[in-house]
C-alpha cells in the first residue's frame, strides 16, 4: 500500500518553481487578524497553460499544542488561458490565532504533483 505523504515534495522556493512561498508576519498578537499569502512561482514563474498548471493551493495552521494542522484556506485555479484569461497562483487569507505554531502550505501541479512548505509564527 502506498503512503500519500511519501509523494509530497519540498525544496527551496528560490530554485524550485513548485514550492509554495508563505508570506506572513513572524510574530502576531493573539486574536488579532493578519494576512497569510501563499504563492507558487515567486522567483521562477510556473507555467499556466492547458498542459501544465497549478490546480490549487491550501493553507493550514498547526498550533504548538495541536496534534494536527487545521485547513484554513483552499484556493482553486481554473483559468489556464481559455479566452486569454489566466490566474496568478496566489492565495490570501486573513486569520486569527490563539497560540504560536506553524503555517503550512501545499500546492498541486498537474504534472509534478504535491509540494509543501512551512514557516513558524509566534503569538504574543
Amino acid at each position: 500500500m502506498s503512503n500519500l505523504t511519501a509523494t509530497v515534495q519540498s525544496g527551496d522556493w528560490k530554485s524550485e518553481k513548485h514550492v509554495p512561498v508563505i508570506k506572513a508576519p513572524e510574530s502576531v498578537k493573539k486574536d488579532e487578524s493578519f494576512i497569510v499569502t501563499a504563492v507558487v512561482g515567486e522567483e521562477i514563474a510556473h507555467p499556466n497553460t492547458f498542459e501544465h498548471y497549478i490546480k490549487w493551493i491550501k493553507v493550514f495552521f498547526k498550533p504548538e499544542s495541536g496534534k494536527f494542522p487545521v485547513e484554513v484556506a483552499s484556493v482553486d485555479f481554473d483559468a489556464h488561458g481559455e479566452s486569454g484569461i489566466l490566474t496568478d497562483f496566489c492565495a490570501n487569507v486573513s486569520i486569527k490565532i490563539q497560540e504560536s505554531g506553524e503555517l503550512m502550505a501545499m500546492s498541486y501541479c498537474n504534472i509534478h504533483g504535491l509540494w509543501e512548505n512551512s514557516v513558524p509564527v509566534k503569538c504574543e
